[in-house]
């Protein structure tokens, strides 16, 4: 007979909750996720990052077989409980808090008003979605008009599946396990977003006649219930990339009022890693029109590289890894309410200057993200406190005050707020480490596009900057650390969601789809891991400037 058991929960901001749960082969994340806390389990529950991290205050748990007393740091999802327990529950560690979701893009290309769906009397709308790996985005749109009326996003419910393509994928290897990835984003996700967007529109599902949706290879095998166990297996090939034409009765998309015969086209990609998010990019920029070259970089859950030159398009995915939406980083978070996102330190006199999203002060801070990160490593190495191998430098670091300084479990961390909590935001150099072989990734996958094109940076007539990521990245500091190698910062554009806006372009003009599918068909994708050379340029690039 199950035992019930007390779990009094103390988040970061907010009265204390008691939960009363059965002790059971349940997971402490899974049991917190069933009574409304779902925490950021990222690396699908496998115990390979700390998103789902839990203070233990009272009591002991179960960790993997061994018992562990208070206080303790758990990952929720290699324990069990045996007992009452009093936890803490960081900020950082949920995933209900709002998204800070890629919604704005420019289109830089003309278009005609053509709408890909007939419409009638009663269907005049249609919807554009953008299905990224961590958010999802909707657009609602008067085909009449072309104008977007409504839109609405939100995290994707595969999130618990695991935190980039690479461990979803690892994720589906059963049909049973495919199902619900497919229901996490149809009905978790999509349907409740359509749902949203129409209410704030005051248009009824009714009206819609059809939608548009892009997203990366894994994203649109996953939405429609396809297998993708063979998009991360070599020769990696995926089961469809061509734009493929479904109905809302298809992907068991559900909503009021909404005829389940309603058409869907998901746009056309252009490899396993290389998918209709970039065909989108790369027309919604216009560097396909481009008489100069110019480059596409895509910096988000994943890496994408698009090379345009003389009128041929090169392309590759970069195995960057989810680092700059703060994965596997001892203070990371992606980029939401309360989180850092602007850094910059100074030595002599020691200040740490930093911004956050929603001006929380920083000692309440729920974490860093990315473009913090970004901003930390390009100023630490400015200032001296960062040697070229990421390391803190030994004379700077003696300098810094006591209460910023921090040695638990032997990893020297700087806090950022100096008041010694145990939740206060701190980079650590094992922090320093993940973020230089994800900046080396992208850097040496930029250098290995051009070279092989014979091109320099300096050649480069425009770098288009795509993706939620590089809306809020402070560009110099990209270009001073090595993420964007050798530019300078009045060639690079930043151009926002170029997923949603092919998404909008081919829903509002039907002559985009084709447009699309030729770009598919013109791309050549180079494997870096067999590129010449990329290996040595990663390696250089796993040092700062």
């Amino acid at each position: 007979m199950s035992q019930r058991n007390l779990i009094t929960l103390q988040p970061d901001h907010g009265e204390d909750v008691a939960i009363h749960a059965e002790s059971s082969a349940r997971t402490l994340s899974d049991i917190l996720a069933a009574h409304g806390f779902p925490l950021n389990t990222r690396c699908g529950q496998r115990g390979l990052c700390r998103g789902c991290e839990v203070v233990l205050r009272e009591g002991s748990v179960m960790v993997e077989g061994a018992r562990v007393h208070s206080p303790a740091t758990l990952r929720a999802c290699r324990t069990r409980l045996d007992g009452p327990v009093t936890l803490g529950l960081p900020s950082r560690s949920r995933i209900e808090h709002k998204p800070q979701v890629g919604e704005t893009f420019e289109i830089a290309v003309p278009c005609g008003h053509d709408p890909l769906f007939t419409t009638d009397g009663i269907r005049d709308t249609g919807f554009a979605v953008d299905i990224g790996t961590t958010t999802v985005v909707v657009l609602l749109v008067d085909l009449t008009t072309g104008e977007v009326v409504s839109r609405a996003g939100g995290f994707n419910g595969q999130i618990r599946f695991g935190d980039n393509v690479l461990t979803r994928i690892d994720a589906a290897r059963t049909p049973e396990a495919i199902a619900s990835m497919k229901s996490a984003i149809v009905g978790e996700t999509l349907a409740p977003l359509m749902l949203d967007a129409c209410q704030r529109a005051g248009r009824g599902p009714e009206r819609i006649a059809g939608g548009s949706i892009a997203g990366n290879t894994t994203m649109l095998h996953l939405l429609v219930g396809e297998d993708p166990t063979s998009l991360g297996i070599a020769p990696f090939t995926a089961r469809f990339l061509a734009g493929r034409r479904v109905s809302a009765g298809d992907l068991g998309l559900t909503v009021e009022n909404l005829p389940t015969n309603t058409p869907i086209q998901l746009l056309p990609g252009i490899g396993a890693y290389i998918g209709a998010d970039i065909t989108a990019g790369i027309y919604a920029t216009g560097m396909v029109f481009d008489t100069e070259p110019s480059l596409l970089v895509d910096i988000g859950t994943n890496g994408e590289i698009v090379l345009q030159s003389g009128g041929v398009l090169t392309a590759c995915a970069t195995a960057a890894g989810p680092a700059f939406e703060g994965c596997g980083l001892r203070g990371g978070t992606r980029a939401r309410e309360g989180a850092v996102s602007d850094l910059r330190l100074c030595l002599d006199p020691f200040a740490v200057t930093a911004e956050t999203i929603g001006n929380i002060p920083i000692e309440k801070a729920s974490g860093i993200c990315g473009s913090a990160y970004i901003d930390f490593l390009a100023s630490a190495r400015d200032c001296g406190l960062l040697t070229q191998t990421g390391r803190f430098a030994a004379t700077a670091w003696a300098t810094i005050p006591a209460d910023h300084r921090c040695t638990d479990d032997d990893e020297r961390a700087l806090r950022l707020a100096g008041t010694g909590h145990s939740g206060e935001p701190c980079v650590s150099e094992v922090d320093v480490a993940v973020l230089l072989q994800a900046k080396a990734a992208i850097g040496a996958g930029i250098e290995t596009l051009l070279e092989t094109a014979g091109i320099r940076a300096t050649e480069i007539h425009r770098v288009y900057l795509a993706g939620g990521f590089g809306m809020h990245l402070n560009v110099p500091n990209a270009i001073a650390i090595g993420l964007l190698p050798e530019f300078r910062p009045e060639q690079v554009r930043v151009v926002g969601n170029t997923s949603l806006a092919g998404a909008l372009l081919a829903l509002i003009d039907r002559t985009t789809l084709d447009e699309m599918e030729s770009i598919r068909e013109r791309v050549d994708v180079i494997e870096l891991n067999l590129a010449e050379g990329f290996e040595d340029r990663y390696i250089e690039h796993l040092m700062l400037p």
